[in-house]
């Protein structure tokens, strides 16, 4: 999956090969384009041949050893450390703050060549914004709120606008917005597209992320075209669920988003990043992710300003794995807890 000098966790680089922030001219954000409806409707979603195709993917590339090591270590910077619950705390954000300075114990990255290695980004409501701010000054490390009714986006419309600007305010680098689902399922595109540049327009300089739910849009063929859709308008990332969702984060519907993305880029020149959430937890199936992600779109999309994933207890496991990957042991996962 890479070649031996970028595979190793040890480099005489060190945590250079893990940059938060990317200084490219592909970089640049994504201005959006007038709505092509020929473009969204000819999008198409081979259900059968999607499925068979992400079914393979666990059992056709793996990695080991060092290259492991490696590629988990990217999948730490690509993580969106995240706390949605109803009983959060200013401490618990403190606290999940300093695990994304320092995700993994200090000797085990100092063994791995990586002292420097942080999450992300950090990823709260609303209310908790100022707090994670403060917590990570001088970090690098982004804070990014969910907003627009997260995670139904049924609220007002203006109250949904108004509350990006106040999430901005208060400090948030990101903003992760909630698309109408029935905008999709009744196929008015048009509503769509107003709808995420109005929310485009809202976040100012804040990166914005589109989750369009994809357990909730019905068929393969919309979660196409809703991609599409929000990219056209200005997305800066699609991303996948809420994470609240019965169905989250899935590889067929990873598959169909991040064609759409590619195909996006071919015909425009952006690039536009990709985050699943959602029931993503264990390391191996972080493998597997980054496994699509560079066979489908390229190694450029294996940095965190274009890829990351909607995690709480992703780190826990991927630590673990870290730990026996240093001592050949592995501890308890109650010792390598978030937060």
């Amino acid at each position: 999956m890479q070649s031996k000098t970028e595979g190793q966790a040890r480099s005489t680089n060190g945590p250079a090969q893990l940059p938060q922030t990317i200084d490219t001219a592909d970089a640049m954000r994504n201005p959006g384009m007038e709505l092509d409806m020929d473009w969204v409707l000819s999008a198409r979603a081979n259900r059968s041949a999607i499925e068979r195709r992400a079914a393979s993917l666990p059992g056709r590339r793996s990695v080991k050893k060092d290259y492991q090591a490696a590629w988990l270590a990217r999948a730490i910077s690509c993580i969106d450390l995240t706390t949605l619950a109803g009983d959060d705390t200013e401490g618990r954000v403190r606290r999940l703050c300093a695990k994304a300075r320092q995700p993994v114990r200090a000797d085990l990255l100092e063994a791995m060549g990586l002292p420097d290695l942080t999450t992300g980004a950090v990823c709260v409501y609303h209310d908790m914004v100022a707090t994670a701010h403060d917590a990570l000054q001088g970090s690098g490390i982004p804070v990014a709120a969910v907003s627009t009714g997260f995670p139904a986006g049924l609220s007002p419309f203006h109250l949904r606008v108004a509350e990006i600007g106040e999430s901005v305010k208060a400090g948030a680098e990101e903003i992760d917005i909630v698309i109408t689902r029935r905008h999709v399922l009744q196929g008015n595109w048009q509503a769509l597209y107003d709808e995420m540049k109005a929310f485009r327009a809202a976040c100012g300089e804040a990166h914005v992320k589109a989750i369009l739910a994809t357990g909730e849009l019905g068929t393969l063929q919309n979660v196409a075209r809703a991609s599409l859709v929000c990219m056209m308008a200005g997305a800066d990332f699609i991303k996948t669920s809420t994470g609240k969702e019965s169905v989250n984060a899935t590889l067929p519907v990873s598959l169909v988003m991040i064609r759409a993305i590619r195909d996006y880029h071919q015909r425009t020149g952006i690039h536009v990043g990709y985050k699943p959430a959602g029931g993503i937890s264990k390391a191996k199936d972080a493998l597997v992710y980054l496994s699509l992600i560079k066979e489908e779109l390229g190694d450029r999309w294996l940095r965190p300003d274009l890829f990351r994933f909607g995690a709480s207890s992703l780190l826990g496991d991927i630590e673990r794995q870290l730990e026996h990957h240093v001592t050949g042991a592995y501890s308890a996962a109650w010792r390598h807890a978030a937060s």
